[in-house]
């Protein structure tokens, strides 16, 4: 019976197959992927909403930051 590796390189280098448990230890730094920028999405301010209208508001106000920085979908 053979042994099939679950994660490998394929020849070349150009490609590595990840077919199991890829474990990144506290420290390390991943880079390239389209998720991974560095920069930082906008500040929100702390919210000082006195009413409900006002909550909401700044909540919104977070939504939008977190989808123009693509941590969320726009739908």
């Amino acid at each position: 019976m053979g042994y099939s590796a679950k994660n490998y390189t394929e020849q070349g280098g150009e490609k590595t197959v990840i077919g199991g448990e890829l474990v990144i230890e506290e420290g390390a730094k991943v880079t390239g992927l389209p998720s991974s920028s560095n920069e930082k999405m906008a500040n929100q301010s702390d919210s000082t909403a006195e009413t409900i209208e006002d909550l909401v508001a700044d909540f919104n106000a977070l939504l939008s930051k977190l989808k123009t920085s693509g941590y969320m979908s726009e739908e």
